[in-house]
């Protein structure tokens, strides 16, 4: 399964790790991605996601319905 917010399409990103003598080696920085059940009452059924804690605190912001709707709109969404 790949790390990518299915609500704010957040994904790895890399970049350096710097040590204290200033080298640079390549990293990778992961988004914190949770596996979540939603109850979407429109549907009338749960719904499986895998979203960050910025994809959380949006749903729990504007609700499930209309993140769905915005994720669907931006591609990040598939189901």
């Amino acid at each position: 399964m790949s790390r990518i917010c299915q609500i704010t399409g957040k994904h790895v990103i890399t970049g350096n790790s710097v040590s204290h003598s200033n080298r640079k080696t390549r990293r990778t920085f992961a988004p914190n991605l949770q596996d979540r059940r939603y109850y979407v009452p429109e549907e009338k059924k749960f719904i499986s996601l895998r979203v960050s804690a910025a994809g959380m605190r949006t749903i729990n912001k504007i609700g499930i319905a209309e993140a769905l709707k915005r994720a669907r709109a931006k591609g990040y969404l598939s189901v």
